[in-house]
């Protein structure tokens, strides 16, 4: 697991080689004792659960980083190292 991003409290996550269990682009949010997964690029909830306001949150990064997060699905999923991206502010 790699983190991209921490913003709000949230930590964003992408695992390496992880496009077996929801076998399509995603990140992992965990806030406090939340987690959650989302998809890339539209940011539906896949699985899990954050508070509302922080799940907004992640959906607006989402949009917003779309592009870096598509590369870096790409590197993750053949095993190679990925890169941060931009916290919310």
């Amino acid at each position: 697991m790699a983190t991209l991003s921490i913003f709000y409290g949230i930590i964003i996550s992408m695992f390496y080689g992880d496009n077996k269990e929801h076998k399509l682009p995603h990140i992992n949010a965990k806030y406090q004792d939340y987690k959650a997964s989302f998809s890339i690029p539209d940011g539906n909830l896949l699985d899990g659960s954050l508070p509302p306001k922080k799940e907004a949150l992640v959906k607006a990064w989402i949009i917003l980083h779309e592009e870096d997060l598509m590369a870096n699905w790409e590197l993750a999923t053949n095993e190679k190292n990925i890169f941060k991206i931009e916290p919310l502010r």
